[in-house]
């Protein structure tokens, strides 16, 4: 199958779910990945199942329960554009959600990946828990939102929003992760879920190898595309600004990586392509 997935109009208890992947659908191992759209008094109700999970309110707002307590309100943000991390609810492999939605729409995601039985603690990961990156300079420049990274305790599974202004490069330089070679490059499949603005806009996402791999495809709002394997790269077209929420997840949590050697030119002093981090939000008074 090809790197692009467009959305469905499945339904689920009534729910609209436009995206579902399962690794036995796209042909991988680990990340299962799917998106859900409620209206205002639906609820959406759901389980770990033995996989790690995460639940993503992408945009709207609802009350949340975990394993039957109340948590009271989740999701701030009434688009991905705002410029604020979602709320994000860690299942680790045993928990069980119930999300009501509260406002007029709410977009939800729930990424899963096999669990390592480490049987770490469910929680809420609220903005405020999220540190953000400025990633690149000039015409790469993008923000990254570190919703659950390496630096955080999950077993396998990586989530991290990308904000890209208009005529922007992100993901950039192209870099791959599908060989497992500690400390160098870890294997890791990955999904990009894409928000464009204005809707009816659209982005380019490259994914490629120097092996017979390469699809380009233009990204609409709502579109997914897979990373099985290969450098990938993305660009917001002028006057489109990009949002996309990435789910990684490998037999380790690590992010590791290999850039294309034809921009390894383009490469600061340090070899990485990571930026400064200007809200290390869990620090603020």
């Amino acid at each position: 199958m090809g790197v692009l997935i467009k959305p469905q109009t499945d339904q689920t208890d009534g729910i609209l779910r436009p995206v579902d992947i399962t690794p036995e659908t796209v042909g991988w191992q680990y990340v299962s990945f799917a998106v859900y759209h409620l209206t205002r008094g639906q609820t959406f109700r759901g389980a770990a199942d033995g996989r790690e999970t995460v639940l993503v309110v992408l945009y709207g707002t609802g009350r949340a329960e975990l394993n039957g307590q109340p948590l009271g309100q989740i999701g701030e943000r009434l688009s991905v554009f705002e410029n604020k991390p979602a709320y994000v609810l860690y299942l680790s492999e045993d928990a069980s959600y119930q999300v009501e939605c509260t406002s007029d729409v709410m977009e939800i995601a729930v990424a899963s990946a096999p669990t390592t039985h480490r049987h770490l603690p469910a929680r809420m990961i609220r903005p405020e828990d999220v540190s953000v990156e400025l990633r690149g300079e000039g015409n790469t420049q993008r923000r990254i939102q570190h919703i659950l990274d390496t630096d955080q305790e999950a077993e396998r599974l990586i989530v991290v929003e990308a904000l890209t202004p208009a005529g922007n490069w992100s993901s950039f330089p192209p870099h791959k992760h599908d060989t497992e070679n500690p400390p160098y490059e870890a294997y890791l499949e990955e999904t990009y879920y894409h928000h464009v603005s204005p809707a009816d806009g659209f982005a380019f996402q490259r994914v490629y190898n120097y092996e017979g791999f390469d699809e380009t495809v233009a990204v609409h709002d709502g579109d997914l595309v897979l990373v099985p394997r290969g450098y990938h790269t993305v660009a917001a077209l002028p006057g489109c600004d990009l949002y996309y929420l990435n789910i990684m997840a490998g037999p380790h949590c690590a992010w590791n990586y290999q850039v294309d050697p034809a921009f390894h030119r383009l490469l600061p002093p340090s070899g990485k392509i990571t930026g400064s981090i200007v809200r290390p939000a869990a620090k603020e008074g």
